[in-house]
């Protein structure tokens, strides 16, 4: 079931917890670990899962070995969409491993580093950190989609991506006015 809930002050404190074990678990590869998503904007409403982006030089199997050690289970064939007019973007541009934990509800995106899908959810995230009205009405489709789509996962994401795709280009333009920077890892 998809429930927006109010901002939660605890969840940056989720995040460095995971992040902590993420980190201690890879630490013999080269990662970054962010938070990313609803979560990781202040005052923002969301699904009370905490989304962490760890981005790596190289897919490494023994990544995977180590994450499944901390008890996330690696969900297959999994890629990011292709934002309608990036045909541009090749399939390794979308490709990632996602993984999932329960307590704490955790998605983990890991992502190649340079990859259009690294940079994305951390240009968004920095922009509605930044920008409190598209934060807001961001939240305010959020909420009316799971109020309309509350057991329709499909038809949640169908609606929130392309609208998502359109805040981004708002975030585009905003990057370039303030020479938005890939942030170093959040941990």
């Amino acid at each position: 079931m998809i429930q927006i809930v109010p901002y939660r002050p605890e969840w940056p404190i989720q995040f460095k917890q995971i992040a902590t074990l993420l980190k201690d678990a890879t630490n013999a590869w080269d990662t970054s670990i962010y938070h990313i998503g609803s979560t990781a904007v202040p005052g923002l409403a969301a699904k009370d899962i905490i989304d962490i982006q760890m981005s790596v030089s190289c897919f490494d199997p023994q990544i995977e070995t180590a994450l499944n050690s901390i008890g996330l289970t690696r969900i297959h064939n999994l890629s990011d969409h292709r934002p309608p007019g990036r045909d541009d973007l090749g399939d390794e541009q979308l490709f990632k491993w996602f993984f999932k934990l329960d307590k704490p509800a955790v998605n983990l995106h890991v992502r190649s580093r340079g990859m259009f899908n690294e940079r994305y959810p951390l240009l968004c995230r920095d922009y509605l950190r930044s920008y409190r009205q598209a934060a807001k009405a961001y939240e305010a489709i959020k909420i009316n989609l799971a109020k309309r789509f509350p057991d329709d996962v499909n038809a949640y994401y169908e609606i929130k991506d392309p609208v998502f795709d359109v805040l981004m280009a708002g975030a585009e333009i905003w990057a370039s006015s303030v020479r938005w920077l890939h942030p170093e890892s959040d941990l």
